[in-house]
Protein backbone atom coordinates (compact mmCIF):
# COMPACT_ATOMS: atom_id res chain seq x y z
CA UNK A 1 0.00 0.00 0.00
CA UNK A 2 1.38 3.40 -1.00
CA UNK A 3 1.41 6.50 1.21
CA UNK A 4 1.61 8.88 -1.78
CA UNK A 5 -2.17 9.44 -1.96
CA UNK A 6 -3.26 12.92 -0.93
CA UNK A 7 -5.23 13.09 2.28
CA UNK A 8 -8.07 15.41 3.13
CA UNK A 9 -7.10 18.75 4.61
CA UNK A 10 -6.75 18.58 8.36
CA UNK A 11 -7.09 22.26 9.28
CA UNK A 12 -9.23 25.12 8.10
CA UNK A 13 -6.18 26.87 6.61
CA UNK A 14 -5.37 23.82 4.48
CA UNK A 15 -8.88 23.69 3.00
CA UNK A 16 -9.33 25.35 -0.38
CA UNK A 17 -11.26 28.61 -0.29
CA UNK A 18 -14.27 28.49 -2.61
CA UNK A 19 -15.72 31.81 -1.48
CA UNK A 20 -17.89 30.23 1.21
CA UNK A 21 -18.02 31.61 4.70
CA UNK A 22 -18.15 29.06 7.48
CA UNK A 23 -21.47 28.93 9.27
CA UNK A 24 -21.80 30.33 12.77
CA UNK A 25 -21.93 26.77 14.14
CA UNK A 26 -18.69 25.81 12.40
CA UNK A 27 -16.60 28.24 14.44
CA UNK A 28 -17.97 26.93 17.71
CA UNK A 29 -19.78 30.16 18.53
CA UNK A 30 -23.22 28.99 17.54
CA UNK A 31 -25.95 31.28 16.30
CA UNK A 32 -25.39 33.69 19.17
CA UNK A 33 -22.01 34.87 17.85
CA UNK A 34 -23.49 35.73 14.45
CA UNK A 35 -26.26 37.64 16.18
CA UNK A 36 -23.75 39.44 18.40
CA UNK A 37 -21.69 40.53 15.36
CA UNK A 38 -24.81 41.95 13.70
CA UNK A 39 -25.77 43.71 16.94
CA UNK A 40 -22.28 45.22 17.36
CA UNK A 41 -22.29 46.32 13.72
CA UNK A 42 -25.64 48.09 14.24
CA UNK A 43 -24.32 49.89 17.32
CA UNK A 44 -21.34 51.32 15.45
CA UNK A 45 -23.38 52.67 12.52
CA UNK A 46 -26.22 54.48 14.20
CA UNK A 47 -27.46 56.25 17.29
CA UNK A 48 -28.32 54.43 20.49
CA UNK A 49 -31.87 54.26 21.82
CA UNK A 50 -31.06 57.05 24.28
CA UNK A 51 -29.80 59.25 21.45
CA UNK A 52 -32.99 58.58 19.44
CA UNK A 53 -35.08 59.73 22.42
CA UNK A 54 -33.01 62.92 22.77
CA UNK A 55 -33.31 63.59 19.03
CA UNK A 56 -37.08 63.06 19.18
CA UNK A 57 -37.32 65.52 22.10
CA UNK A 58 -35.30 68.11 20.15
CA UNK A 59 -37.53 67.68 17.10
CA UNK A 60 -40.65 68.01 19.28
CA UNK A 61 -39.27 71.21 20.84
CA UNK A 62 -38.53 72.72 17.43
CA UNK A 63 -42.01 71.79 16.21
CA UNK A 64 -43.56 73.38 19.33
CA UNK A 65 -41.57 76.55 18.63
CA UNK A 66 -42.80 76.58 15.02
CA UNK A 67 -46.42 76.25 16.11
CA UNK A 68 -45.96 78.92 18.80
CA UNK A 69 -44.42 81.38 16.33
CA UNK A 70 -47.29 80.82 13.92
CA UNK A 71 -49.79 81.97 16.60
CA UNK A 72 -47.94 85.04 17.92
CA UNK A 73 -46.90 88.19 16.09
CA UNK A 74 -43.10 88.28 15.87
CA UNK A 75 -42.96 90.77 13.03
CA UNK A 76 -40.39 90.49 10.27
CA UNK A 77 -38.59 87.62 12.01
CA UNK A 78 -41.50 85.27 11.27
CA UNK A 79 -40.40 83.81 7.93
CA UNK A 80 -36.64 83.63 8.59
CA UNK A 81 -37.32 81.92 11.94
CA UNK A 82 -39.58 79.33 10.35
CA UNK A 83 -37.08 78.68 7.54
CA UNK A 84 -34.22 78.24 10.01
CA UNK A 85 -36.27 75.84 12.15
CA UNK A 86 -37.36 73.92 9.04
CA UNK A 87 -33.75 73.59 7.92
CA UNK A 88 -32.64 72.47 11.40
CA UNK A 89 -35.31 69.75 11.52
CA UNK A 90 -34.39 68.63 8.00
CA UNK A 91 -30.71 68.34 8.93
CA UNK A 92 -31.47 66.40 12.12
CA UNK A 93 -33.82 63.97 10.37
CA UNK A 94 -31.51 63.22 7.45
CA UNK A 95 -28.43 63.03 9.68
CA UNK A 96 -29.79 60.62 12.27
CA UNK A 97 -32.98 58.91 11.09
CA UNK A 98 -31.68 58.41 7.56
CA UNK A 99 -28.18 57.64 8.95
CA UNK A 100 -26.56 60.25 6.69
CA UNK A 101 -24.18 61.19 9.48
CA UNK A 102 -22.76 57.68 9.31
CA UNK A 103 -22.66 57.37 5.48
CA UNK A 104 -20.36 58.69 2.79
CA UNK A 105 -19.90 62.47 2.62
CA UNK A 106 -21.16 62.56 -0.97
CA UNK A 107 -24.64 61.58 0.26
CA UNK A 108 -24.54 64.37 2.86
CA UNK A 109 -23.46 66.85 0.19
CA UNK A 110 -26.34 65.84 -2.08
CA UNK A 111 -28.92 66.21 0.70
CA UNK A 112 -27.56 69.58 1.83
CA UNK A 113 -27.50 70.75 -1.77
CA UNK A 114 -31.15 69.71 -2.07
CA UNK A 115 -32.01 71.64 1.09
CA UNK A 116 -30.32 74.76 -0.23
CA UNK A 117 -32.10 74.45 -3.56
CA UNK A 118 -35.48 73.95 -1.85
CA UNK A 119 -35.03 77.04 0.34
CA UNK A 120 -33.90 79.08 -2.66
CA UNK A 121 -36.91 78.00 -4.76
CA UNK A 122 -39.26 78.66 -1.83
CA UNK A 123 -37.92 82.20 -1.35
CA UNK A 124 -38.11 82.93 -5.10
CA UNK A 125 -41.69 81.65 -5.20
CA UNK A 126 -42.63 83.89 -2.26
CA UNK A 127 -41.01 86.88 -4.00
CA UNK A 128 -43.07 86.13 -7.09
CA UNK A 129 -46.26 86.38 -5.03
CA UNK A 130 -44.98 89.61 -3.42
CA UNK A 131 -44.99 87.96 0.01
CA UNK A 132 -42.15 90.18 1.26
CA UNK A 133 -43.76 93.49 0.21
CA UNK A 134 -45.31 94.00 3.64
Amino acid sequence: MSTDTPSAPTTATDAPDHGHRPSADADGGGAASGHQEAHDDHERHGPTDKQYIIIAAILAAITAAEVTISYIDVGPVFLPALIIMMAAKFLIVVSYFMHLKFDSRIFSFLFYLGLSLAVFVYIVALMTFRFFDG
